[in-house]
């Protein structure tokens, strides 16, 4: 595997990792890693590091919600144009163009039920090419981004044998 794949595959699932680290996991110039970290950020290709933050543990309340949307694609630009006027709103986290009954997957965070639903209602379901939405809740979060949120279920009990 080239060196730049292997950058990827180690940051994506931890994107603190130093330049020095990184260089001794690859068995490469730190200077060589750092210049390819670079160059895959100004190519675009690393567009950002984030931090995954379990919500349900802290006392900030969020809602987020699975938008499932029906559009009408314009003609000459297919779905990036609503797509883009989408990804704009402040509360969208994400948007994905999907095959499938709907069109595209929007996903976004308020601070309550009704703050979602109103977003949905009086933002998304009135664009002018949005023909249908469907809106899932997310309850809760097992795993996210490969990482596993919830930890198992162990039985403490002693066990007692005949």
């Amino acid at each position: 595997m080239a060196i730049r794949e292997q950058i990827l595959t180690i940051i994506e699932k931890n994107s603190r990792i130093d330049v020095h680290e990184l260089a001794v996991l690859l068995g490469a110039e730190e200077i060589d890693v750092a210049n390819e970290l670079r160059a895959l950020e100004e190519e675009g290709i690393i567009c950002g590091y984030h931090t995954m933050i379990d919500w349900s543990k802290t006392s900030i309340e969020k809602v987020m919600a699975l938008i499932e949307v029906r559009v009408t694609p314009q003609r000459g630009l297919g779905f990036d144009s609503i797509a883009e006027r989408i990804y704009k709103y402040p509360e969208v986290t994400s948007v994905y163009l999907m095959s499938g009954g709907f069109d595209l997957m929007v996903i976004l965070e308020g601070k309550s039920l009704q703050e979602v639903a109103g977003f949905v209602s009086n933002k998304l379901s009135t664009l002018d090419t949005v023909l249908s939405t469907a809106t899932h809740f997310i309850l809760k979060k097992y795993k996210d981004h490969g990482t596993i949120l919830t930890k198992k279920y162990e039985d403490v009990r002693e066990k007692i044998t005949p």
